[in-house]
């Protein structure tokens, strides 16, 4: 649903034409169990005048067999909608709303606070630009807002908005207010995201949500950043998030309609792809130059992050789906090994040694993890030693594959340095994971043997079972098997 715009009526041409031209923010609204996040988000698309009057009217009276707070409209209702969150009072699933305002549009991700449902705040926060992390006034900093503060740094967010609620239970303090912020900062140094700034609101009557409160003028005096959640959304800087420098075409489709056309098609990871310039194709190695870059609309003079693209190129190189094409000077690492932090997403446990199957990026092929570096806490980020992953667990971990890749780091470039693990036998997808960097595969461990060291040994061993042979025999033995 989009926002109010008296364009609607006026001129639809126009409104339709500023509404498809406004830049998306994708943000997930996280935290502790019972912070308010289905709250959070009833109240903005209702302030913001989002919601039918149909859907009004089914949450009214849904409010009264399965609200939660009294005689008022329960708003967490827009977004709980499985009858077992309405049973519960909780969210378990990720619910996925679209809003809209005069500066920007919006894709949230309501995801669940439990612990038992790590997998899907992970699953809403792979897409998400920006996390809203909801912490109760009254309890401050609790384990499930360090765990997805982590989990949403794992994934490369970079602005977390921190979002202190039901601060109508604490009198709207100040001094509440700066104790949760100093506690939480002081969390936050282990974390890696740059952009972090902190909001009191009352979720359930709408304080500094849409509207701002009277009830909180010391945050907007000159100590304070001073703005409302939605105006944080509509001002927070998401343009630099996207790497423009390092070229990541993934293709997806080898298009030839006729003997006179052979495009590459595939969605631009990252980068700028401009006619003229020089690439490269992964894992062969070949170059060429950018020909054409073809949409369905015409052809584009440069394509950027997100785009869906057709691409032609002046010579004819071997390129099939799986292969990327990047930039020409480009020194990706290609390799069947790499370290990576992986999200496991299924009762049975992860082992170590089997075969999965693995999607990164357009390509599938087979591999197994080949070792466990160490588990993460996400609740005291401590690391500790395991054979295995559970449900919900996340590791650092070695993959190994059955062909070499080329291997790019998650936090350069997520949508080339991310991949899923499924299971063979059942199709389900088992686990997610991100890449950390290039691993040495177990058999490269034998280009570094003491030759030395293992003639000397093969040497006693032989003259222990073999008293008769002369040292010349033996050499000769190793000569030939060593060439």
């Amino acid at each position: 649903m989009s926002h109010q715009s008296n364009l609607i009526a006026d001129n639809i041409e126009q409104y339709l034409h500023e509404h498809e031209n406004k830049d998306l923010l994708r943000f997930i609204t996280c935290g502790s169990v019972d912070d308010g996040k289905s709250t959070l988000i009833g109240r903005l698309l209702h302030d913001s005048k989002m919601i039918f009057e149909d859907q009004l009217a089914a949450i009214t009276q849904a409010s009264k067999t399965s609200g939660t707070t009294g005689d008022t409209v329960d708003l967490a209702l827009l977004v709980d909608g499985l009858q077992s969150e309405r049973e519960q009072g909780i969210t378990i699933d990720v619910a996925y709303r679209f809003f809209s305002t005069d500066k920007r549009k919006f894709i949230i991700a309501d995801t669940p606070g439990h612990e038992q449902y790590t997998r899907n705040m992970a699953t809403g926060a792979s897409t998400a630009r920006l996390a809203i992390i909801l912490i109760d006034a009254r309890y401050g900093v609790q384990t499930q807002t360090r765990r997805h503060s982590f989990i949403a740094d794992l994934l490369g967010i970079q602005h977390l908005v921190i979002a202190v609620n039901k601060m109508d239970l604490v009198d709207f303090s100040e001094q509440r207010f700066n104790e949760i912020v100093d506690e939480y900062r002081a969390f936050a140094t282990n974390l890696q995201a740059p952009d972090i700034r902190f909001v009191p609101m009352s979720a359930l009557n709408g304080d500094n949500v849409v509207n701002r409160s009277e009830q909180t003028p010391w945050y907007f005096s000159d100590g304070y950043q001073g703005k409302t959640l939605i105006e944080l959304l509509e001002s927070v800087e998401i343009t630099r998030d996207q790497n423009l420098s390092d070229l990541r075409l993934p293709v997806q489709y080898v298009n030839r309609p006729n003997l006179d056309f052979r495009g590459y098609c595939g969605t631009l990871a990252a980068g700028v792809l401009r006619p003229g310039q020089a690439v490269k194709a992964l894992p062969s190695g070949k170059t060429s130059r950018v020909a054409r870059v073809v949409t369905f609309d015409g052809d584009l003079a440069a394509a950027y992050p997100g785009q869906a693209i057709t691409v032609t190129l002046e010579d004819e190189i071997d390129i099939s789906r799986g292969d990327w094409l990047v930039a020409a000077d480009s020194e990706l690492p290609l390799s069947n090994t790499f370290k990576a932090d992986i999200v496991w997403m299924q009762e049975e446990a992860l082992t170590t040694g089997k075969l999965y199957d693995f999607k990164l990026a357009t390509r599938d092929l087979s591999g197994q993890v080949s070792a466990i570096d160490y588990q993460i806490d996400v609740n005291t980020l401590e690391k500790h030693a395991t054979h295995s992953l559970g449900l919900n667990a996340i590791a650092r971990c070695d993959v190994e594959l059955t062909a070499a890749i080329p291997v790019d780091d998650y936090r350069t470039s997520p949508g080339t340095g991310s991949f899923i693990i499924i299971d063979r036998l059942t199709n389900v997808t088992v686990g997610a994971g991100m890449i950390r960097g290039t691993a040495s595969a177990p058999g490269n461990a034998s280009n570094t043997t003491d030759w030395a060291a293992f003639e000397r040994d093969l040497n006693a061993l032989v003259r222990k079972h073999f008293p008769h042979w002369e040292a010349k025999d033996i050499s000769g033995l190793l000569g030939n098997q060593l060439g």
